[in-house]
C-alpha cells in the first residue's frame, strides 16, 4: 500500500468512526461490513479523494477489517489452512499450518494496537483484559478459542493466541486418510465406543486429543443422550441429542465461577447415557470416575500426559486433589474399575498428529497394548 493510500485509509477511517459510531452496534457482522463499504464509497466522493480502481477493493477491505474486524489478523482468520494464530508482539505474529509454525507477514503498529485488538475480541463477549484481569480464556462465535495474557505477567508485552477449528469436524476416516491412525487402531477404537468402554485420550498440548475425541464420539449410538463438558466448547458433535456445557470464569468481583467439577456433578442429574469431559485437569477426575462406575460407562475424556503410563499416574494425582479425602488405594480401585482404554496421541517432528498407543487397562492398573 502506498503512503498516499495509507493516508486516504486513515482519513476515511477517522471520519467513519467520528460520524457513524452506530455501525458497531449492528448485530450482524456481515451487515456491519456492508455499511462500512457503503460509508467508504460515500466519504471518498464527498472529500473528492481519488483511489485507483485496483486499490479501491483493498482500501474498503482494510477499513472494514480495522473497524468491524480484527485488522491485520482478519486475512489469517479467513485462511482455512491456518489452525493457530499467535501474536507475541506487534511485529512478531506467527501461524501454524499443517502442524508447523511459521512467521506471518503481518505487523501491528505497537503494543497499544495489540491491546486494542484484544479489547475488540473479548469486549463483545462481556470480558475484559486489564491489570486486574491480566489473562482471559474465551470462545469466539465461530468456535475458535482465544487466550490473552498481559503485562506484567507477559514480560515482553501483550500476547494473543487464537486456536481455530475446522468447520467440518474430523472423522475416523479422515484420520486414517491422513495416516494419523492405522486401520487396526480405528477398528479397535470404534468397537470400544460402540461397546460402551470408557476411554481417556492422553497427549501433549496441540497433539490432537480433542480432534480424536470428537471423531470417536461420532460413533456413539444416535439414540443415546450425551452431555459434553468443556472449559471452552470445542467439540461439535454432529448429532441431535447432545447437551453442551461450558465452564464460566469468575466475574470482576471474583464471583460466579463455574468449574468443570460443578458441571460434572450437574450432568449426573441430567439423565446422561454418556458424559464427555473435554479435558480433566484436577479433582473433577474423581467425579468422572465415579460416573463411569455408576452406570455411565462409555464416557470419555482427555488429559495431558507424556505417555499412557504417565497418564495413570497423573489421573491418580488429580483424583487425590479432591477434598473427598479418599485414600490412594480407593482412588486406584476407582481407576481400575472405571477406566477401560487409554489412547495416546503425539505430534511428530513433521507436524503430523499420530495415535501412538491404544492400551487396555487391566488389573493393578497395568496397561496392555491392543493396536
Amino acid at each position: 500500500m502506498t503512503a498516499d493510500l495509507a493516508a486516504v485509509r486513515a482519513r476515511v477511517q477517522e471520519r467513519l468512526l467520528a460520524e457513524q459510531p452506530s455501525v458497531m452496534n449492528v448485530t450482524s457482522r456481515w451487515e456491519r461490513r456492508v455499511r462500512v463499504r457503503e460509508a467508504v464509497a460515500r466519504l471518498l466522493g464527498e472529500e473528492h479523494l481519488t483511489v485507483a480502481p485496483a486499490e479501491l477493493g483493498s482500501l474498503v477491505r482494510d477499513v472494514a477489517d480495522s473497524i468491524v474486524g480484527l485488522g491485520p489478523l482478519e486475512p489469517l482468520l479467513h485462511d482455512p489452512t491456518i489452525t493457530e494464530v499467535m501474536v507475541n508482539g506487534p511485529s512478531l505474529v506467527y501461524v501454524e499450518r499443517a502442524g508447523r509454525i511459521e512467521r506471518a507477514q503481518v505487523t501491528l503498529e505497537d503494543d497499544a494496537a495489540v491491546v486494542h485488538l484484544i479489547d475488540r475480541i473479548v469486549g463483545p463477549l462481556g470480558l475484559r483484559a486489564d491489570e486486574s484481569s491480566p489473562w482471559v480464556d474465551a470462545r469466539l462465535a465461530d468456535g475458535s478459542r482465544v487466550h490473552v495474557i498481559l503485562p506484567p505477567l507477559a514480560v515482553g508485552g501483550p500476547t494473543l493466541t487464537i486456536r481455530r477449528f475446522s468447520a467440518v469436524p474430523m472423522t475416523t476416516e479422515d484420520l486414517r486418510a491422513r495416516r494419523s491412525m492405522t486401520a487396526d487402531q480405528a477398528e479397535v477404537l470404534i468397537d470400544a465406543v460402540r461397546t460402551r468402554r470408557s476411554i481417556v485420550v492422553s497427549g501433549g498440548a496441540g497433539a490432537g486429543k480433542t480432534t480424536l475425541l470428537g471423531a470417536l464420539a461420532a460413533h456413539i449410538d444416535p439414540v443415546e443422550r450425551v452431555i459434553t463438558i468443556e472449559d471452552a466448547a470445542e467439540l461439535r458433535l454432529q448429532r441431535e441429542h447432545v447437551v453442551a456445557l461450558e465452564t464460566r470464569p469468575a466475574n470482576v468481583e471474583g464471583r460466579g465461577r463455574v468449574t468443570v467439577r460443578d458441571l460434572v456433578r450437574n450432568a449426573l442429574r441430567m439423565r446422561p447415557d454418556r458424559i464427555i469431559v473435554g479435558e480433566v485437569r484436577g479433582a473433577e477426575v474423581l467425579d468422572m470416575l465415579q460416573a463411569m462406575n455408576t452406570g455411565h460407562d462409555g464416557s470419555m475424556s482427555t488429559a495431558h500426559a507424556n505417555s499412557p503410563h504417565d497418564l495413570i499416574a497423573r489421573l491418580e494425582a488429580m483424583a487425590m486433589m479432591s477434598d473427598d479425602g479418599l485414600p490412594v488405594d480407593a482412588v486406584r480401585r476407582q481407576l481400575a474399575a472405571g477406566l477401560d482404554l487409554v489412547v495416546h496421541v503425539a505430534r511428530a517432528s513433521s507436524g503430523a498428529r499420530i495415535v501412538t498407543d491404544v492400551c487396555t487397562v487391566e488389573e493393578g492398573l497395568s496397561l496392555r497394548a491392543l493396536a
